[in-house]
């Protein structure tokens, strides 16, 4: 079959094209640009999930190429409104150049990577066996066909695959503006995240440090609106000459520091930009054979909300989904594999590959309109405006952990998404308890056991007796996890044949999807000898009460859609 063409080469398109690699598929990644990474302004706050799972992608330094928040703090005026603790869990920042070079050099280790410079899309033609794409060289006008059996558009806020498949993308042009620099300085707060909100000094209604690797900060202020909204999308990291350079930009510097050390410190001045924050959704993230992903598909920014993550885990939810497909044989008659209905379960309509828009435009949007609910109550007001909000909703205290929410990538404006759960009715599935706490997220308000859910990074056995973490092994295949208190202590050569392990290692190669063997001594909310199955992005499909075949085998036909006839299958008669 052909390959997968991605047609972009940001951190997305390389995600996608390193995440199919691992699933044996190989791509076409057309980068219109020469394959420069130059250094800017532009950073990503990551949460454990996406750093694991830039980890596996071959990205194995992410970690040690970012900086680590120890805490994050908000201030208005002269006081301390809050602090998060992130000494257990801290934050990683980390400069979007280093992540794109670091999944470059992941790129150029995998034979089944193809990255081809300089082609710009600007014809597409899709029919029952693929996708054919013309691009244009821009520098020398030379012109090439490509084909594949699928295309993915991960080329930006202003993709040239989303205007060719004539899908929209409306939404608000302009919620937020932004001024960012990056400054070489020592901080009196080393470690430490902070938002200043109408800081004591003039000028500025919000202004926020952020710690970046090497000694640097980034620095951003949210601007006064004024400059008309721009009436198609944009780049969402484009400078505006006039705002960020010059004696505006310099006299904004030298207010922010000398206001959080007293005096003004020695600094560099080493990049600025400034940027809009635009909420944006496309109609549709699928067209037949074509898919968006990333800024191509979903912008938001408000709040400090992270896009980009948002976007790699697009990439995470459709690569394996484009695998299943692209691994089945060709249908008779050129027709498209029928892979059945979707994982949120036959009465969502539409295919397994439906799922991937189903799931991740769902979960986009919840987060817009999230911002939508929350933005009233956390602009900064003055006067009688703030007096009337205290009165009505709150003071900005009370408010305080939501803001911290979109800065630190969690709660209902960064956390893990948790998908639609698949039908009830499957044999020997784990009943779902609700969860009795209060949360951010679905995912929080749901147990670890609900189906949906991203599931927790435990210590787990290989059926080879070696130990690894839950989700160094995501990615690749589906996991059937056992529950079994004591496999720790014991060799792996007195359990692998004993218990429930040998009918499991039946069901893994029996299961319409493939599938690999875990052990782990405890899971939150299982009891003993619960066997989960959980999809190669690492949400939880559902789970049933020991090796109960027909009940995994239920579960794993509503992961790759149902019960549908594989290619060659007669139907059943009418």
């Amino acid at each position: 079959m052909d390959p997968v063409i991605v047609v972009g080469a940001g951190p997305v398109g390389l995600a996608l094209a390193l995440a199919l690699a691992r699933h044996e598929v190989p791509t076409i990644v057309l980068d219109e640009g020469t394959g420069l990474c130059p250094e800017g302004p532009r950073s990503v706050v990551l949460g454990p999930d996406t750093t694991a799972l830039l980890t596996r992608l071959g990205y194995a330094r992410a970690a040690s190429d970012a900086a680590r928040w120890d805490s994050f703090a908000i201030w208005r005026r002269r006081q301390e409104v809050l602090r998060v603790d992130l000494t257990a869990t801290p934050a990683l920042h980390l400069p979007q150049h280093r992540l794109q070079r670091g999944l470059r050099d992941a790129l150029t280790a995998s034979p089944l990577i193809q990255l081809t410079p300089l082609s710009r899309v600007v014809e597409l033609e899709q029919d029952r066996d693929g996708v054919s794409v013309r691009t244009r060289n821009p520098q020398d006008g030379t012109e090439t066909w490509w084909r594949g059996s699928h295309l993915v558009g991960c080329d930006g806020a202003r993709s040239a695959v989303r205007k060719l498949l004539r899908i929209r993308f409306p939404g608000r042009p302009a919620v937020d503006r932004h001024a960012v620099a990056t400054v070489r300085v020592d901080l009196p707060f080393p470690g430490e995240a902070r938002l200043h909100r109408e800081p004591p000094w003039r000028g500025d209604r919000e202004a926020s440090a952020r710690p970046l690797p090497d000694g640097l900060w980034r620095l951003d202020w949210r601007l006064p609106p004024g400059r008309p909204a721009p009436t198609e999308p944009v780049d969402p990291h484009a400078t505006w000459p006039g705002i960020v350079t010059g004696d505006t930009l310099l006299a904004r510097v030298k207010a922010t520091l000398t206001g959080w050390c007293g005096e003004l410190p020695r600094y560099d001045l080493l990049a600025a930009a400034d940027h809009t924050a635009q909420q944006r959704l496309a109609a549709r993230f699928r067209s037949g054979r074509c898919f968006l992903a990333g800024d191509a598909a979903h912008l938001h920014g408000a709040l400090g909300m992270q896009n980009l993550v948002d976007g790699l885990r697009d990439a995470d939810n459709l690569a394996w989904r484009l695998a299943l497909a692209w691994h089945l044989p060709p249908a008779p008659g050129g027709e498209e594999p029928r892979i059945a209905s979707l994982a949120g379960g036959p009465q969502s309509g539409g295919a397994l590959l439906d799922g991937y828009e189903a799931e991740r435009r769902g979960a986009v949007g919840a987060r817009l309109r999230a911002v939508d609910q929350t933005m009233p109550l956390l602009r900064p007001l003055r006067g009688w405006q703030q007096t009337r909000r205290s009165l009505l909703s709150g003071s900005f205290r009370k408010h305080a952990p939501l803001l911290a929410d979109g800065q630190l990538g969690s709660g209902r404006f960064g956390g893990a998404p948790a998908y639609p759960a698949a039908p009830s009715g499957v044999p020997g599935r784990v009943p779902v308890q609700r969860g009795a706490g209060r949360g951010t997220t679905l995912s929080e308000l749901l147990p670890a056991t609900a189906p949906g859910v991203l599931v927790p990074d435990l210590p787990v056995l290989a059926v080879d007796g070696s130990a690894d973490q839950l989700h160094a092994r995501l990615g690749s295949t589906f996991l059937l996890l056992l529950v079994a208190p004591g496999t720790a202590v014991w060799s792996a050569q007195h359990w692998l044949g004993a218990g429930l392990m040998p009918r499991l290692a039946e069901v893994a190669t029996a299961l319409p999807v493939p599938a690999q063997v875990l052990v782990t001594e405890s899971y939150p909310g299982a009891a003993p000898h619960t066997v989960l199955l959980i999809r190669p992005d690492g949400h939880l499909v559902g789970a049933t009460q020991g090796c109960h075949a027909e009940g995994l085998l239920a579960l794993a036909d509503d992961a790759r859609g149902g019960p549908a006839p594989l290619p060659g299958t007669p139907e059943p008669a009418a």
